[in-house]
């Protein structure tokens, strides 16, 4: 298969290992300083795009991408809010595709099967509040993390005490804290850290007055997100429209 790779910073250089050892080729390589390479023949001969930026990059990415008639999977987040529905029409109606996930991890994946599951069994035992809390390297710019706004939804998807999930505190690389924990009874609060070079850590808490019940998921290295991306892209070149985690492993339906 032949990929490009939009974004050549820790993720695309491990991206590329990942996808060189499974046999692929990579065919274009897109960052800051070489933007014109979009409308290149290299960049128009690939299966897929695998794009990971930021969120100020991301439509831009993704749009100029569509035009050069290239499949794309991208793990990039804080685009949604502004951009989501129409980057979904565009896959519904336009015959663009777009394999998107907050985190491509397969133990994420994993981690959120059992959020999942959990938030439909404690959704007998009201005695129990439920909070999350993420921590992140000191570089990502979005907060609440992609993932844990995913994790966040979940929840309130199967648990009928919340609808909504509301931004907790943010604690800065420098000790700065913000925002208010403090919340209404049918929100779900999600605290965010950034600190260090952490990959990724998401713990979602139920507590009642007699104890507690906390799940986490703990990210070693980028090795999880860059084998994620390539099993997404495999399975993009294949597909069409707009795609994600549950149409890869379909056990996320049920």
């Amino acid at each position: 298969m032949k990929i490009a790779l939009i974004g050549y910073g820790k993720m695309g250089k491990e991206i590329e290992k990942i996808a060189l050892r499974r046999g692929h080729a990579i065919v274009s390589v897109i960052d800051l300083d070489n933007q014109e390479e979009f409308g290149s023949a290299a960049f128009r001969s690939a299966d897929v795009a695998i794009e990971f930026t930021n969120p100020m990059a991301a439509y831009g990415n993704y749009m100029r991408t569509f035009n050069a008639g290239v499949k794309l999977v991208s793990g990039s987040t804080g685009w949604m809010a502004e951009h989501g529905e129409e980057i979904r029409r565009l896959c519904a109606e336009g015959g663009k595709t777009l394999f998107w996930s907050s985190n491509f991890s397969l133990g994420v994946t994993l981690f959120s099967a059992v959020n999942r599951y959990l938030a439909r069994i404690m959704n007998q035992f009201p005695a129990y509040d439920v909070t999350m809390s993420e921590t992140h390297h000191v570089h990502k710019l979005d907060a609440p993390s992609g993932t844990a706004i995913t994790l966040a939804e979940e929840i309130v998807h199967d648990l009928d005490r919340k609808t909504k999930w509301v931004k907790g505190t943010l604690r800065a690389p420098d000790g700065t804290l913000t925002g208010n924990a403090a919340c209404a009874p049918d929100e779900l609060p999600v605290s965010s850290i950034r600190k260090g070079e952490v990959f990724g850590l998401h713990t979602i808490r139920y507590e009642s007055e007699a104890d507690i019940i906390s799940i986490t998921h703990d990210a070693k290295n980028r090795g999880g997100f860059a084998l994620g991306a390539v099993l997404a892209a495999e399975y993009t070149a294949g597909h069409e429209g707009y795609l994600g985690m549950a149409d890869l492993f379909p056990f996320l339906n049920d």
